[in-house]
């Protein structure tokens, strides 16, 4: 019964995500949970629970050493950890999850729970009132949106946002600027990766799926070539002896040219090779035994960790690969999350923030309305900044758009698109005008700071402090307080008033969070995550 079971899985497999097919009907699995784990296909292992993650070795950072900051340091630490998932809360609700004392493991038991509606979002994002289809580039349009219209920090979130993470990386990039490849070939690969993290499957049968199928073949196109890649890719392994040998037990295996369709003729490698401390004959072997090496695990978290820490050092991140390696991960959150709740991520990382980064977790804190062209735009925009989503053949060596024009286009793209466009309040409803899309008026309201029509002075204070702790996870400098104060207050008969402009009193409130949000989007540190100095 094993032997069928196993067969069955490995076959029903292959067709869903080795195969292309998108039904997005839920897989019925012949077996109950506990036999589920126990399958494997000549050694290598299908599917495995996640880690608890009293498991992890890196040092998490605890509940009780979070409360122990100082209140400017936890807003910090919290708002780096959700911006870090593509998240965002508007500022009163993040301040109550924080003061509840529980803020880590609340936000990471809720990774494992199951809130959000995938049929109510797919129906959305796939909306032409809301979501402008197009015929190019529709795919990871559609991967943007998804990721914007998910509404709970879920389990589901946490899946769309690891595969998200993994497609921007050398390892599983869909590389659409090749001419071989192709743009459905990243919402294969996108879901390729989506639907084997609902199952629970292993990273190394996760891998296994994807360097067999087509879409990597689209990528690396000949048997040396695919072979060579794929050891120097997951196991680091740039040992050139070893290419021919790869190539040899992939003799059999090419891309057809003209359909750019992978084929796997007949005249398959009879002879022994010797590779990874085993011996194997044909390109399922050699793809299988891949997986199952003893060097997979480190080097996929060390491209991980690379990813990650971009400004620790080689020793530092040597380090975090152990600590992370030994706690014998089997499956991509077991890295994913143990990296993004570490002491090492949330505290001693200094970096900037990718674009992807900010502007997720920016929509969310600011209470933004999108509109129809949202995420054409962003789509642009990204390639704009040379961060391009899923495009490169060798993923996003940078992921974060440095270089001076990049890097100008993404602070365009923030400041425009995102801080400093106020939705009109009579086109809540409506998602194709211009004037459609913005923070909305709710983000400014008088309910979020302290307003006395007596205290013009203490109430800019509290507002200019509610738009830089929404944004910036810190209160205004007094220097920048001054800066403001004295262009929007003056003194009349000896009494502090607001400029005519500026009057919060009025509906002219939206000058000033304008003006504010303007200033902002030019500070450093609306572009980086920060060290914190405790």
């Amino acid at each position: 019964m094993q032997k069928i079971n196993t067969f069955f899985v490995l076959i029903l497999v292959l067709f869903l995500y080795g195969c292309g097919g998108s039904s997005s009907e839920p897989v019925n699995q012949p077996i109950d949970e506990d036999e589920k784990f126990s399958l494997e296909y000549k050694g290598l292992r299908f599917f495995s629970p996640n880690l608890p993650y009293s498991a992890y070795k890196l040092e998490q950072l605890s509940d009780a050493e979070f409360n122990a900051l100082s209140s400017e340091n936890r807003l910090k630490v919290a708002d780096k950890l959700l911006s870090s998932l593509f998240f965002g809360y508007p500022l009163d609700v993040l301040k109550a999850k924080i003061d509840s004392g529980v803020f880590m493991s609340q936000i990471k038991e809720g990774l494992k729970e199951n809130k959000n509606d995938l049929t109510k979002i797919e129906n959305y994002i796939a909306d032409e009132d809301y979501f402008v289809r197009s015929n190019s580039n529709m795919e990871v349009m559609d991967i943007l949106a998804r990721l914007y219209a998910l509404e709970h920090l879920d389990r589901h979130f946490l899946i769309d946002w690891s595969s998200y993470i993994l497609t921007q990386t050398i390892m599983f990039s869909p590389a659409y600027e090749l001419e071989s490849s192709h743009e459905p070939n990243t919402e294969r690969v996108y879901n390729r990766l989506v639907r084997s993290l609902e199952e629970e499957a292993t990273m190394r049968y996760v891998t296994y799926l994807h360097m067999i199928s087509s879409d990597n073949w689209r990528r690396f196109r000949s048997p040396e070539d695919n072979g060579r890649e794929m050891m120097e890719i997951y196991l680091l392994d740039f040992d050139d002896a070893k290419v021919p040998l790869a190539g040899q037990t992939l003799q059999n295996w090419k891309l057809d040219r003209d359909n750019d369709t992978l084929v796997i003729s007949l005249n398959e490698n009879t002879k022994p090779i010797s590779l990874f401390n085993t011996t194997i004959y044909n390109g399922d072997d050699f793809y299988r035994e891949l997986a199952k090496s003893n060097t997979f695990s480190n080097g996929v978290v060390r491209r991980l960790v690379d990813f990650f820490f971009t400004t620790h050092t080689v020793i530092q991140k040597d380090g975090i690969v152990s600590k992370i390696v030994s706690s014998k991960p089997e499956t991509w959150q077991d890295i994913l999350v143990q990296i993004t709740f570490s002491k090492e991520f949330l505290l001693h990382s200094n970096h900037a923030k990718s674009a992807e980064e900010l502007f997720y977790s920016m929509t969310r804190k600011i209470e933004y309305k999108h509109f129809n062209r949202t995420f054409q735009y962003f789509f642009t925009a990204l390639e704009d900044m040379h961060q391009a989503s899923m495009k490169y053949k060798l993923g996003k060596l940078e992921r974060v758009p440095l270089d001076t024009l990049s890097f100008i286009n993404y602070h365009k793209f923030i400041r425009e698109w995102v801080m400093i466009k106020k939705v009109n309040s009579n086109k809540l409803n409506n998602y194709k005008a211009w004037d459609s899309y913005g923070w909305k008026p709710s983000f400014i309201s008088d309910e979020n700071f302290s307003l006395n029509q007596n205290d013009p002075k203490g109430s800019l204070n509290s507002f200019i402090n509610h738009l830089f702790q929404s944004t910036v996870a810190r209160s205004a400098t007094a220097s920048e307080m001054k800066l403001f104060e004295d262009h929007m207050l003056e003194v009349v008969e000896g009494k502090i008033e607001y400029r005519y402009a500026f009057d919060l009193l009025t509906d002219r409130k939206a000058n000033v969070a304008i003006l504010v949000m303007d200033y902002i989007s030019r500070l450093t540190e609306l572009y980086r995550f920060e060290k914190v100095v405790l």
